[in-house]
């Protein structure tokens, strides 16, 4: 079986409207490739950072895949949460990426973007706090198009990811 390797890092977040925050994950490997160790979800640390710095979490990465195929390449599925003074987490938005198979160091930033909400829900979110969600989050795991959807730009999340690709040239493929 073809190897892949990913080794590298959750750094941290960007742009977004406050601070407060923490990042769950989450790698969809589909059924064409096969865990062999790592975990392939997670959530961050809750980062507070003071006087403007970026958000950090410099959270590991070390997942080692094994694939007979290159069809159903993984993805990364990623939800960036705040919480605010009073302990109340609150959803900012969502993410996802194809994972990269290419050998080598990816630095990678990943645009999160949130439902927009109806005029309604904007008002309410101005003054009551919360804000739009999915109602069935799956869908990002599951449609690869969601061209359909209101969205609007919350902030980046930045990962580094090494890849170390073993035993492909056995099955013809060169990366």
């Amino acid at each position: 079986m073809a190897e892949v390797h990913f080794i590298g890092q959750l750094k941290g977040a960007s742009n977004f409207p406050d601070q407060s925050l923490f990042c769950k994950w989450k790698m969809d490997i589909g059924d064409r490739w096969r865990m062999l160790s790592g975990e392939c979800q997670g959530q961050t640390h809750l980062d507070c950072p003071q006087g403007g710095y970026p958000t950090t979490w410099s959270y590991p990465i070390d997942i080692h895949l094994a694939t007979k195929g290159l069809t159903g390449e993984p993805r990364m599925h990623f939800q960036v949460w705040h919480q605010d003074a009073a302990g109340r987490n609150e959803l900012y938005g969502y993410g996802t990426i194809y994972v990269p198979i290419n050998p080598g160091f990816h630095p990678i930033d990943v645009a999160i973007w949130r439902p927009r909400g109806s005029a309604w829900e904007r008002f309410r979110r101005f003054f009551v706090g919360g804000a739009s969600q999915l109602d069935k989050p799956e869908l990002i795991y599951t449609n690869p198009d969601l061209s359909h959807l209101r969205t609007e730009p919350m902030g980046t999340l930045h990962l580094e990811l090494n890849v170390i690709a073993r035993n492909f040239e056995k099955f013809g493929v060169v990366l």
